[in-house]
């Protein structure tokens, strides 16, 4: 059963631009994809101004299963991306796991 994980990004004002933002999406498009266990991946910015208020990126990525989780965080890929791209970048995120019902 495919598990979809939810991530919400709020990034530092510098790099809370159009550019800043496209840039994000990429690399999380990019990087995300070639982790182990990853089906999909999803990103995308705010569609409209009051969602632009609370979040500047969103993801969604599908994992195989539950124990795809562990393996994800784990994964060195995953573990570069978000230490060494997504940290400097993000002053807070939400992180959500939903299964089909």
């Amino acid at each position: 059963m495919a598990i979809e994980r939810y991530v919400l990004l709020k990034l530092h004002p510098e790099h809370a631009t159009p550019e800043g933002r496209e840039a994000v999406v990429a690399e999380s498009r990019r990087a995300l994809a070639q982790v182990t266990g990853v089906r999909a991946v999803w990103a995308g910015v705010p569609a409209d101004e009051a969602s632009a208020k609370s979040w500047d990126v969103a993801l969604r990525v599908t994992l195989d299963d539950v124990a795809a989780i562990s393996a994800y965080l784990d994964d060195p890929v995953h573990q570069a991306y978000v230490d060494g791209f997504l940290a400097p970048r993000v002053s807070f995120k939400k992180v959500w796991n939903f299964a089909p019902a």
